[in-house]
């Protein structure tokens, strides 16, 4: 059979990948329902027109067609691109049967038609946690996404620095507003890109797309250069002249945020007045995050506040989320090495099998193990202890054990890396609680490879 051809954008990991995205999933799940949010999971697909009305993303929908499907069939959907619109319909279309504030969590994957590369997929794993309420939406939930993320985060030791930034889209619209702007999505749009393209390209936007005087310009680039991780970004934007009530409005809700955020999580969110979100349906505070000294790679975690997505036409359901990049994290994570599985597989001990005829005794002693919690094999074939041995070192398992009987002795366990092996009962041994799952540590840490 002839290799298969890759497809690009739909990352596949390795063993040892993969147990690093399940530990920042396990980690995810955990902090999420420690703080009340609950499970769902929503359809993977919508109807076209929906998610070509939800933002900057008609270009990246995947269609969802049939192959027998009849000429001329109005079934148009769609692969949604990400877990808020969804989210949006659900509730509109459960109210009648949901708790509110609800706060939920889904962990999902979603799909984007965009070009493959670093950081960037056509098939990704998101991890979002959002609160919903009835016509209004208490103002303390833009702090709290920040700060359970940051939770998260914190139980991901082996990460770089997190830096999460907050912005809001009124300070944004109402400084745009005030300078005499009437195309404030065009400039969100350009200064969405900053990161990307540097700010020398953005002011030729703004100048040449957007129709700004080169005073204007000047200054919606020098409100995007006000970063603060206390209250100082307020005067910092007052001082550039700017007067909008909408403004105004904004920078007191981002106060907010930065005051209770800085009290509970000092130094990881910061206000960073260039983050503006490209997706339309953002009407408040915002979010992206960044690794220290990996800022170039971009935001791992994103999300915003937004007030009118959800509606019946009668009802509001204004919410407010945050979406963790799984996907993207752990690639980056793995694409530059920054952190390594202690191990391939679950696996901490390899019984051994003396021969064929035994194997039932050394089935036993795994499955004492197993009842035990500690993750275990057999091995395959009843070959000679040393070739058994190199076979637990090829998958990484730490510990071989050697049933009653061999050599004449009773049970014992030995830990290959050291060569100490000693006398062990199936029903009282543990390995370390180091050895006992794989561990994901950082690379820099002794004994990476």
């Amino acid at each position: 059979m002839a290799r298969p051809a890759t497809l690009s954008g739909f990352p596949e990991w390795l063993p040892e990948g993969r147990l690093v995205e399940l530990a920042v999933l396990d980690a995810a799940q955990r902090i999420f329902e420690l703080h009340g949010f609950s499970s769902l999971e929503t359809r993977s697909v919508e109807p076209v027109d929906v998610l070509l009305r939800k933002g900057e993303i008609d270009k990246e929908v995947y269609s969802v067609r049939r192959i027998h499907d009849e000429p001329g069939s109005d079934d148009a959907l769609a692969l949604h691109f990400d877990l808020t619109v969804p989210f949006a319909r659900y509730v509109v279309e459960n109210a009648g049967r949901l708790e509110f504030p609800l706060r939920r969590y889904q962990i999902q994957k979603v799909w984007r038609g965009e070009r493959p590369q670093e950081g960037r997929f056509r098939e990704f794993t998101q991890a979002d946690i959002d609160i919903v309420d009835v016509n209004e939406l208490a103002a303390q939930h833009e702090a709290e996404m920040a700060l359970v993320m940051a939770e998260v985060f914190a139980a991901l030791p082996f990460l770089p620095t997190v830096r999460i930034c907050v912005n809001n889209r009124k300070i944004l619209e109402g400084f745009y507003a005030g300078l005499g702007i009437t195309d404030t999505a065009n400039v969100l749009r350009a200064i969405d890109k900053l990161d990307k393209v540097g700010a020398d390209r953005v002011r030729q936007m703004l100048r040449d797309d957007g129709g700004l005087a080169d005073s204007a310009v000047d200054a919606v680039l020098a409100l995007a250069q006000i970063r603060a991780a206390d209250m100082s970004f307020v005067q910092e934007v007052q001082a550039l002249g700017v007067r909008n009530a909408l403004l105004d409005e904004g920078l007191a809700e981002l106060a907010a945020v930065i005051a209770t955020t800085s009290a509970r999580q000092p130094g990881v969110v910061m206000a960073d007045l260039h983050i503006a979100r490209g997706l339309d349906y953002y009407t408040g505070t915002v979010y992206e995050t960044f690794l220290e000294g990996y800022e170039s790679f971009g935001s791992i975690c994103s999300g915003g506040r937004y007030d009118s997505l959800a509606t019946d036409g009668k009802t509001t359901y204004p919410g407010v989320g945050i979406s963790l990049g799984v996907t993207r994290l752990v690639s980056l994570l793995l694409g530059r090495g920054l952190v390594r599985a202690t191990r391939k597989v679950p696996s901490a001990v390899l019984v051994a099998v003396t021969d064929d005829e035994s194997r039932g005794a050394s089935d036993a002693v795994a499955a004492g193990l197993r009842q035990r919690g500690i993750p275990c094999e057999v091995a395959p074939r009843a070959a000679k202890f040393g070739k058994q041995i190199k076979y637990a070192d090829r998958r990484g398992i730490p510990f071989v054990w050697f049933p009653a009987g061999a050599d004449d002795a009773g049970d014992s366990v030995k830990d290959i890396r050291s060569g100490e092996q000693i006398p062990a009962d199936p029903g009282t041994w543990s390995p370390p609680d180091t050895d006992r799952w794989p561990q994901i540590v950082a690379a820099t840490e002794e004994g990476a490879s």
